[in-house]
């Protein structure tokens, strides 16, 4: 396994939430996926995978948040996508895709199952239902990716804050989460100090209460207000994906 690799195995056993991939799975293979897979506890900064490194496992989140960052010859690195309970981390293993230069990262603490590699292609080749639902994603995925682009280059700091904000609330499903200011602005490819007025803005604007890294969402519906449209473009295209609960 790659050294920079640090997930916990056995650490708090239990995950928080669902991933809603597996749970829109039909119960017989979702059962059977879930006992080939291991949970794991996600550390802040747990690194997954590395730009063109080769992907041993993929990881489906159940709560807490991974980034997906574009690392520059500089040093500083730009999210293009999130990923939570929604998704999966490690989707280059589908296609498979070649020169697919983003850094997998945790940004917000949380578990996950992780399945190796082998086996996610086994499942992907026998189950059509699984095939057919990380195909979506992928789609989806890759529309979100499309959407950061357009988001990082024309929206002001303060619309992607908020949008970023709005969709790690829906992938932790707590009002309240830990994130660095430096880790903010490497997130949304910011200065600190641009990071910090945008967070006073909305603290002032009683939409939000930052101190030491530590953000508690006050009024969801004024964040909403003050996001782009990335969010709920976004938002909607990942809900396609699973807009079923398990089967019962």
């Amino acid at each position: 396994m790659d050294q920079t690799t640090r997930f916990v195995e056995g650490e708090d056993r239990a995950p928080q939430r669902e991933n809603r991939i597996l749970a829109a799975l039909p119960r017989s293979e979702r059962r059977q996926l879930l006992d080939a897979a291991t949970e794991v506890a996600l550390s802040v900064r747990t690194v997954l995978f590395e730009p063109g490194g080769a992907i041993d496992a993929v990881y489906f989140p159940t709560d807490g948040v991974i980034s997906l960052v574009t690392p520059l010859h500089s040093g500083a690195i730009v999210e293009v996508a999130t990923i939570g309970n929604e998704g999966i981390v490690g989707i280059p293993l589908v296609l498979p895709l070649t020169g697919f230069a983003v850094r997998a990262i945790t940004q917000v603490a949380g578990h996950g199952l992780r399945l190796e590699a082998a086996a996610f292609i086994a499942w992907t080749e026998q189950s059509r239902a699984f095939q057919s639902i990380v195909n979506r994603y992928t789609q989806a995925l890759f529309g979100q990716i499309a959407q950061a682009a357009a988001c990082n280059r024309i929206h002001s700091s303060e619309e992607r804050l908020s949008r970023w904000l709005l969709m790690s609330q829906d992938r932790v499903g707590s009002d309240d989460f830990t994130i660095t200011q430096e880790f903010l602005a490497q997130m949304l490819g910011a200065r600190r100090s641009t990071v910090s007025v945008s967070a006073g803005i909305l603290q002032r604007a009683g939409l939000i209460r930052y101190t030491r890294g530590h953000v508690t969402i006050i009024d969801r519906a004024g964040l909403e207000a003050v996001s782009c449209e990335c969010y709920a473009v976004i938002k909607a295209e990942l809900d396609q994906v699973s807009p079923q609960g398990p089967e019962r």
